[in-house]
């Protein structure tokens, strides 16, 4: 399955920057702009789903090919799930180089093009999540949910991205320190439910990465709920 191509909107960009996007002046707002411009026409978007049954345990999930996934957060999101949906997404390494580039010539617009690759890479999944929840017509799904989140390890980032086959098929590979790289990459799960998932599991009050949020921060929400 494609993917649009990516039309990144500044005001998300200065959100993840920390400003929200009233109270930016002209240069800051400039600052973005460019960096949502350029970020556009260097990112590779590639990605690689599969999908499982899932079975609630006493210590996590348990994926039907057998991966345990821990925590008892994710047990709870997923308790009206019959399935779960594994998915991956990268910018690619041309988003990095870019990155990395500014670095040592403009630090703000360094920060700008971090920011606009975050704000790129929610697009990405936003997208993917679209398609896949065609597949399922029917169905019902719980917001996405990652390593990181809640109890959720970040160790499990590996395990994930080899149970994709995501070196071969996108590049995406996990550091020792369990990083994705490239940098700006996501690993994702996405519950599938065959009965309406409350309101509760698609907002705020429910979402575990409430408390670090950077649309929280900046008075907004990622428009979920």
């Amino acid at each position: 399955m494609s993917l649009s191509a990516l039309s990144i909107d500044e005001n998300e960009g200065l959100r993840y920057m920390g400003c929200p996007p009233e109270r930016a002046d002209k240069a800051l707002r400039e600052q973005a702009r460019l960096a949502c411009s350029r970020l556009a026409q260097t990112a590779r978007p590639r990605w690689a789903w599969r999908c499982f049954d899932v079975t609630a345990q006493a210590e996590g999930v348990r994926l039907s090919c057998g991966l345990l996934l821990p925590g008892r957060d994710l047990r709870h999101h997923l308790e009206l799930c019959s399935r779960a949906i594994i998915f991956c997404v990268t910018l690619g390494v041309q988003t990095d180089e870019l990155i990395r580039r500014a670095q040592s010539q403009d630090m703000l617009q360094s920060l700008a093009l971090d920011c606009a690759a975050d704000a790129a890479v929610e697009q990405v999944c936003d997208q993917i999540e679209t398609q896949l929840q065609g597949k399922f017509p029917g169905c019902f799904f719980p917001y996405r949910y990652s390593p990181g989140y809640g109890d959720l390890p970040l160790a499990l980032q590996g395990e994930l991205l080899a149970l994709l086959d995501a070196p071969r098929r996108v590049g995406l590979t996990a550091s020792t320190s369990h990083i994705l790289i490239p940098r700006k990459s996501v690993t994702a799960i996405l519950g599938v439910a065959d009965q309406p998932i409350p309101q509760f599991s698609r907002s705020c009050l429910g979402c575990p990465a409430r408390e670090n949020c950077g649309y929280r921060k900046s008075g907004g929400h990622c428009g979920i709920s």
